[in-house]
């Protein structure tokens, strides 16, 4: 529930002048507009699933993406049954001046890939349907000049193959991989939420650059109650982060009685020790290597 200094549920990733929103919780667009950014390049929005306190603030943001004369379509993605809970909620938003693409969720994973991004759902176990999402960014290997000398490539096609086009001309077919090493790292961030820890989410947050996970009580005396309510403590998202190698966890979606999570923070970094405490309007950029 929202408290006087804690919003809901929510989590915007900017790249490359587009956004995509996870999760739509009750005074999103409030803290989006706290923050300084905009809801306008907002392309996708995934939801994790259907409880008011995800998605309770879709009809208003949708209103006021329609106010800011919005005619781009908007792509939406979630568990079956998404577009029928959407449009219930749109009673109150009724008409827009864009489209809503709805993408529902088939089977236990699936994998998407928008604005240069790869995206992938996977079922966690919490008491409806519920998915995390990894969010990953490839990058190309690194220009081989010299390579592509030796092999006569034409300069002017140089540029084009280092994005990654195939081209063809006077029967010869030039590829990217003559002139690009080996695949760099990219970056990868995984997100999730309101689940009991299952192995799904280790396997998905593999080598995450940052691991952003609910943390919904902070004493392990609590575990009892997080098995019943379908969630995780702060012992066990620091367990998730440690098996699956991620460089840095975030611990979000806390309790309302988890008033002082920095109490418990301790309890994690025994066992993860780059646990970080998410807040309201926390942000970081993540970077190429080198």
């Amino acid at each position: 529930m929202p408290l006087p200094y804690r919003w809901l549920t929510s989590l915007m990733v900017r790249y490359n002048g587009s956004t995509i929103l996870i999760d739509c919780g009750e005074g999103t667009q409030i803290a989006i507009r706290e923050k300084g950014w905009s809801f306008k390049p907002i392309d996708v929005i995934l939801i994790t699933h259907f409880h008011g306190d995800h998605i309770s603030g879709l009809p208003g943001l949708l209103l006021t993406m329609g106010n800011a004369d919005r005619t781009e379509p908007l792509t939406m993605i979630g568990p079956k049954g998404l577009k029928k809970v959407v449009n219930s909620l749109r009673v109150v938003a009724p008409d827009l001046p864009f489209d809503i693409n709805f993408v529902e969720i088939e089977g236990g994973e699936q994998a998407f890939s928008y604005l240069g991004l790869d995206i992938e759902a996977f079922r966690v176990k919490h008491n409806v349907t519920c998915y995390g999402y990894s969010i990953s960014l490839k990058r190309a290997g690194k220009f081989d000049a010299d390579s592509a000398k030796e092999k006569g490539i034409p300069l002017k096609f140089w540029n084009r193959l280092q994005k990654g086009e195939t081209i063809t001309e006077e029967g010869i077919t030039y590829t990217p991989d003559m002139v690009l090493g080996p695949d760099r790292k990219g970056l990868k961030l995984t997100y999730c939420t309101d689940t009991r820890p299952v192995p799904a989410i280790a396997a998905h947050a593999k080598d995450s650059d940052l691991f952003i996970c609910e943390g919904m009580y902070g004493d392990d005396e609590e575990l009892p109650k997080a098995k019943d309510h379908k969630h995780m403590t702060f012992s066990e998202a620091a367990t998730l982060a440690k098996e699956a190698d991620v460089k840095e966890m975030w611990l979000t979606h806390y309790s309302p009685s988890l008033v002082h999570p920095k109490q418990y923070l301790r309890v994690a970094k025994s066992i993860f020790p780059n646990t970080v405490l998410g807040e309201d309007g926390k942000t970081v950029e993540l970077n190429f290597e080198g």
